[in-house]
């Protein structure tokens, strides 16, 4: 038995059932195509961790789990993707996925909210505890489950065009997610939920890899509903200067690009050690994410328009209204003693796109002339650097006629208000892990309130393909004539084309992707 199979190690569990221990206990197993699994009951919600969707294998596709022999002890998360960061622990074996449902039982068919988690490309788990199913789960109306998948080199590394022995690799991490919604879709009815209604929601590079998924051929048909939070992907990474990266890498290692056999035999941390080479293209670390490869990703997710293929999936589109709030914070050297004579020098390369910083300074401080350079600052690099994509994906699926819904979210940090409502702001609100380790909602009624409208419409959307429900003022779909956006707050409201000045602003600059 491998290390990583000790996460989901296989036990007969003879006659124990669903009978509970102070409210929590091992449940009765569930049998479904994939095997028999075992979770753990607690407050009404069985939660199954560490259920093995597939096997890792080098830079290569990766292959479906062959079906579990007795039954799996689905009772504790499977190790996460090899990066550079605090999760703990890591194994390229990382392709496990975790369920919480209050109704395992076929007959339920409850919608399925599938979370890809953020971090670009390169970072991030959902054993995160703001990722944690139970809340959401504990409403009883929807299944919840989450993925971990390959990042960085180990997901995203091209070396297609300096060997055909890996003709995938671009994409392994694509593909990881669309293995597990095979298996999801093959299997997730035995927990309660319906393989027909299964939306896939992500907050930052999570709801980039969805909306690159939404032009995958190989993932069509395998979700239903789509929601990305504060993540866009308008164009993939082009195969030469993923090649270029690719290069860069393997220098960093040691390896000649005429001989890859190294990397197969070499330590997984020596590899992450790598993901320190310099980017060829952006300077500083070297970037990864899905390639334009010709094979599993033909053209790019939202450009020049919005893909054909997935024009019919109902799609939930947001931003919080300070994202780069998450990334810069008030006292680091960006932002620290901000002043009108420095203003425009600190933002140019945060805005991400060839645009003259110091008209933009003027421009704002001719618009807001109470603003302090700290306010524009953020308010420019959120609608150049990350509001952008958003405005491209949402304007592309209206034009094409396909429905979309816009969000905003307006709450606020309540622990550190200098921050605004930043970037992760959304995922506490979503999963209702108010009180949850890095959470910066606070517990009040107020969080409460916009917790409940956001659950209520992704739960809402997730069954239906519409947000909208009694709590909420009518939230219509998405169009260039009014630009309906939800407002989530303390009191959620909609409003007609926000930011409007924002948005016309930076339109006058081309965009492409970061790091694409």
């Amino acid at each position: 038995m491998s290390a990583a199979d000790g996460w989901t190690r296989r036990a007969a569990l003879g006659g124990v059932g669903a009978a509970l221990i102070a409210g929590r206990g091992i449940a009765a197993p569930v049998q479904a195509r994939a095997g028999g699994f075992a979770g753990i009951t607690e407050g009404g919600v069985t939660r199954f961790l560490g259920i093995r969707y597939g096997r890792a294998q080098r830079f290569k596709a990766s292959i479906a789990e062959r079906r579990a022999g007795g039954i799996v002890q689905a009772t504790a998360f499977g190790p996460v993707a090899p990066q550079g960061g605090a999760y703990a622990p890591q194994s390229e074996d990382c392709l496990f996925l975790n369920i919480w449902t209050a109704a395992a039982d076929a007959r339920a068919k409850k919608p399925v909210l599938l979370y890809i988690h953020g971090g670009a490309y390169s970072n991030g788990s959902v054993t995160d505890p703001l990722n944690d199913g139970q809340a959401l789960a504990s409403r009883g109306d929807c299944v919840v489950v989450t993925v971990n998948h390959r990042l960085n080199a180990f997901g995203y590394l091209y070396l297609a065009r300096l060997s055909a022995a890996f003709p995938d690799s671009g994409n392994a991490g694509q593909l990881d997610l669309i293995l597990a919604l095979k298996w999801v879709r093959d299997n997730i009815g035995a927990f309660g939920g319906d393989p027909a209604r299964v939306m896939v929601f992500g907050q930052s590079g999570g709801g980039a890899k969805i909306a690159t998924m939404m032009g995958m051929p190989a993932a069509a048909g395998l979700f239903q509903r789509a929601a990305t939070m504060s993540g866009q992907q308008v164009t993939a990474s082009g195969p030469l200067n993923a090649t270029a990266r690719a290069r860069s890498y393997l220098a960093k290692l040691g390896v000649r690009e005429s001989d890859l056999a190294p990397l197969l035999a070499m330590p997984v941390e020596r590899l992450v050690e790598g993901l320190s080479a310099i980017d060829p293209i952006l300077g500083g670390g070297v970037y990864f994410g899905p390639v334009l490869d010709m094979t599993w990703l033909t053209r790019h997710p939202f450009w020049p328009d919005a893909n054909r293929q997935s024009l019919s999936i109902p799609m939930m589109l947001g931003n919080t209204h300070r994202e780069t709030g998450g990334f810069l914070g008030p006292d680091s050297p960006k932002v620290k003693g901000l002043d009108w004579s420095n203003l425009a020098d600190r933002m140019a390369p945060e805005l991400k796109i060839d645009i003259l910083p110091e008209w933009v300074v003027a421009q704002y401080r001719a618009r807001y002339p109470d603003w302090t350079p700290t306010d524009i600052f953020y308010d420019a690099t959120t609608a150049g650097r990350s509001w952008r994509g958003q405005v491209i994906e949402a304007e592309a699926r209206a034009a094409a006629g396909a429905p979309a819904f816009v969000y905003q979210v307006d709450f606020a940090s309540r622990t550190e208000p200098r921050r605004g409502a930043f970037h992760t702001m959304d995922i506490p609100l979503v999963f209702g892990t108010l009180g949850a380790a890095g959470s910066q909602t606070g517990t009040a009624a107020d969080a409460r309130a916009a917790s409940k409208a956001m659950q209520d419409s992704f739960v809402a959307f997730a069954a239906t393909g519409d947000p909208n429900h009694a709590g909420l003022p009518r939230w219509s779909r998405y169009d260039t004539r009014t630009r309906a956006t939800m407002v989530f707050d303390t009191r959620s409201h909609v409003e007609n084309d926000p930011r409007r000045w924002q948005r016309e602003l930076f339109a006058r600059v081309p965009y492409i992707q970061p790091g694409t």
